[in-house]
């Protein structure tokens, strides 16, 4: 959790929720750190989106770090309120393979999502693996299932086929 009170973007302030963080600060692995938020880049690409869509919210930003999947889903457990709670893991998937390497390696990656495997996915799948499985540890507690909305990677937007990047989208209902 980095040390601010909210985050800017050009659409406007978006406050930190401290007393929401609150409820998972007790655990022994979480920390708060603003090294851990320097490098990391998610929040600048998803809280622009989250303004266009939601007419105001205020968000818990977490970065994970060395731990496991089950510590993520323990998070993930405390946050997780009613309808009012929208919980947003971000992770690219494979990272500068060629284009049908990346397809392939997605593609497994998609399905181990899709079908609530958390063991599965790996260091070489996604930066974002132990948030990923975390999310399916606690969706799998809950009996949600994982729905694709999008997938595809660098190679299909913008960029050389060489060395891409995949991207994908779920939601879990």
């Amino acid at each position: 959790m980095p040390q601010v009170d909210a985050f800017e973007t050009p659409l406007g302030r978006v406050p930190v929720d401290r007393k929401i963080f609150d409820d998972v600060a007790d655990l022994p692995f979480v920390l708060q750190s603003e090294a851990a938020h320097a490098p990391e880049h998610a929040l600048e690409v998803e809280i622009p989106f989250l303004q266009i869509i939601l007419p105001s919210f205020s968000l818990v930003p977490l970065v994970v770090g060395d731990t496991t999947a089950k510590n993520v889903a323990q998070v993930l457990a405390r946050l997780w309120g009613g309808p009012e709670t929208l919980l947003v893991v971000s992770s690219d998937l494979s990272h500068y393979h060629s284009y049908e390497t990346a397809r392939r390696l997605d593609a497994a990656t998609a399905a181990a999502i899709e079908k609530g495997e958390p063991a599965v996915l790996g260091p070489g799948q996604a930066c974002g693996y132990l948030p990923i499985a975390g999310l399916l540890i606690e969706t799998n507690r809950r009996g949600l299932k994982a729905q694709r909305l999008a997938m595809c990677n660098s190679g299909d937007t913008a960029g050389p086929r060489d060395q891409v990047v995949g991207y994908g989208a779920w939601m879990f209902s």
